[in-house]
């Protein structure tokens, strides 16, 4: 039995190799746990403190106003997610949450099912479901991505659809949230405008601005002011004062605002509180297991939604995982954890998972928060316990503090939280209209668009489907390069990006294959190396007749040292190419190819294609060696052009 690489390297360096040194990898909780030092305690205590105080209310805001599910479901997020990313997550300092473009798509699943009378619009209970629901096969495909290690899958949204996607959430948000800040709430059910469009909604607004109800504008207003003008201040404050991080600007909106009501007796006046919150089973923590056969018309009607929240959410925490780095933090730091976008699925997937028995929204990483986190102390995963714990405290015991909390300070709370998404996109367009990029800011137009004249859901296929046709296009584009020589060397460069400045060798045409060959690129290579035979390049449309003589192209030389996989159907096509080019009478070499013994060569072998060539003489260590090869070469006995045509591809 041949011994795997890792078997070889323990063996050989005197390293015990059994089950027990692959546990720390696949669950982190055992390699940093270890490490936790008293010195780490204050710093993960004060985080998870600040965390709290500035993200708790904030599930509130997102359960209420943007999933349309009990404050409580929000919270459930902190009380679970969080703990078991600790165990599993390869990020120390990352914590997770719910965010705003994930609470509002889960509603979106909620009106969707009110819309078509599976819930009432009160039904709080069916409500709950439908979102553990949508975060249950969110976290269950984040999780079989993981297993099935396709931790690749960040890279299949383009910046543009994710710029345009993100812009046009922030932008519904806004308006979503000015209804409810103006007073205007009942009204618009009333009408019927909720289930409306974002422009939809904007007309409604503008008719009925004269219907606002004034103490629920000026609540929202100054909660809106304040908590914008510290966030600006620390922004600017931070670099020279970091302690400024530790204010917690929400928290004092939302002490304030419900102790401000309650003294005043705002709620007499109006002004709409959040009220009671309690759970929707029988116990705080009501245990409900997604997947049952009586929820599978939800789960029919979650499956897109479900796979863009997944798809949307690990893009996040991808980012915020990239950008705090691993476990090599500093001396003070939790070592010798290694990024893994893998573990980074499994984790999210598991935490996700067990939330959705509660209930909880989708709680993924975000940069912000873990920011928050790492400047004000947070250190290791213990600060993600720490939220954990004093979340499932005040689920135990301080409900009823949030009782006349404004239900305006939460929609001004998601508001700024809009604006952040918004404010990035100006700079984005700029840069694309700089390098006129126009074709991305087509794409970023068009998405945006879609989503706020008709619907998230029409916004999002629009945007994953161009986003998978690009990266197909691009897969499946064969790269291959005429190459031409430079001037007294032997050095051989792409003849298309500066034919003038290169020599081309009489009676041959040399090519270069830089990417390994599969059934995704060589679908159109016969055309493409067509082209270069009539017109010396690639990129000449096929409409022009033959520029290129028949005689310039009696070997072909092929440089194939970037061929470093080889599959099936890559091998069929290259074995017809060569097949061809003989009956035609072209010599064919091949130059700079695989090792002798390796997967590629035997695939040479095996398919016939040395023999066609002529045998291993005809696979040579580099051009030059081919190029003296063609001067030993017979001439062809007539170049019969089979296809009798001169049409490419």
């Amino acid at each position: 039995k041949k011994m795997s690489t890792t078997s070889y390297l323990a063996e050989r360096h005197g390293i015990k190799h059994n089950t027990s040194m692959y546990l720390p990898y696949y669950i982190p909780f055992l390699a940093w746990i270890r490490q936790y030092r008293w010195v780490h305690l204050r710093g993960d205590l004060v985080a998870a403190l600040t965390m709290a105080s500035f993200y708790l209310p904030m599930a509130l805001s997102y359960a209420a106003n943007l999933a349309h599910v009990p404050p409580i479901n929000g919270l459930y997020s902190f009380a679970f997610n969080p703990l078991l990313y600790a165990i599993f997550g390869s990020c120390p300092q990352m914590v997770v949450g719910p965010e705003a473009a994930g609470s509002l798509l889960v509603g979106s699943v909620v009106r969707s099912s009110v819309d078509n009378g599976k819930s009432g619009e009160d039904d709080d209970v069916m409500h709950a479901r439908v979102a553990g629901v949508v975060t249950g096969m969110a976290g269950a495909v984040i999780l079989m991505a993981g297993i099935a290690r396709l931790g690749f899958l960040d890279s299949v949204l383009s910046r543009p659809f994710l710029r345009g996607f993100i812009s046009a959430i922030g932008f519904v948000i806004v308006v979503d949230q000015l209804i409810p800040e103006m007073g205007l709430a009942v009204l618009a059910e009333q009408e019927g405008i909720s289930h409306g469009s974002s422009i939809d909604k904007l007309g409604f607004l503008f008719r009925n601005a004269g219907d606002a109800h004034g103490i629920t504008c000026i609540v929202a207003g100054v909660s809106f002011l304040i908590i914008m003008v510290f966030r600006e201040g620390k922004k600017h404050l931070q670099p020279r004062y970091p302690g400024v991080a530790y204010i917690p600007d929400r928290f004092v909106v939302v002490v304030l605002s419900a102790v401000l009501t309650w003294k005043l007796r705002w709620d007499k006046l109006d002004l709409e509180i959040l009220g009671e919150v309690k759970s929707t089973g029988g116990s705080l923590f009501p245990f409900r297991w997604p997947f049952q056969t009586s929820h599978m018309h939800h789960v029919r009607e979650a499956m897109g939604t479900s796979f863009l929240v997944a798809l949307l959410g690990f893009f996040e925490s991808s980012v915020a995982a990239k950008s705090l780095g691993g476990g090599e933090q500093g001396e003070d730091g939790i070592q010798g954890i290694q990024l893994s976008a893998n573990r980074e699925l499994v984790a999210l997937g598991v935490a996700n998972l067990a939330g959705s028995c509660f209930g909880a929204l989708p709680a993924f990483g975000g940069y912000g928060r873990s920011k928050v986190n790492a400047n004000t102390g947070g250190k290791t995963p213990m600060s993600s316990i720490f939220l954990s714990i004093f979340t499932v405290l005040c689920i135990a015991f301080l409900l009823p503090a949030f009782h006349y909390l404004p239900k305006a300070v939460l929609s001004s709370m998601i508001t700024v939280v809009a604006w952040s998404l918004i404010e990035e996109a100006p700079h984005d367009i700029a840069f694309f209209i700089r390098i006129r990029g126009y074709t991305e800011l087509g794409l970023m137009i068009i998405i945006f668009a879609a989503t706020i004249f008709y619907s998230l859901t029409l916004g999002m296929a629009i945007g994953v489907g161009l986003s998978l046709l690009s990266v197909i296009k691009h897969s499946t584009r064969p790269r291959i390069q005429i190459l031409g020589r430079i001037p007294g060397t032997n050095r051989f460069e792409n003849a298309e990006d500066d034919p003038g400045k290169l020599e081309f060798i009489e009676g041959c045409l040399i090519v270069k294959i830089p990417e390994p060959l599969t059934f995704a690129n060589t679908g159109d290579l016969k055309n493409r190396l067509r082209r270069l035979e009539l017109y010396g390049t690639s990129k000449a449309h096929p409409a022009l007749p033959r520029v290129r003589a028949e005689e310039h192209n009696k070997n072909i030389i092929f440089d194939i040292h970037g061929v470093t996989g080889l599959d099936g159907s890559g091998t069929q096509v290259l074995e017809e190419i060569v097949r061809g080019y003989r009956h035609r009478g072209v010599t064919v070499f091949f130059s700079r190819g695989p090792a002798k013994d390796s997967p590629i060569y035997e695939l040479f072998e095996r398919s016939g294609i040395m023999d066609i060539a002529g045998g291993p003489s005809h696979f040579v260590q580099d051009t030059e060696d081919a190029l003296r090869l063609t001067e030993q070469e017979e001439p062809p006995n007539g170049y019969v052009n089979y296809g009798r045509d001169e049409g490419g591809g």
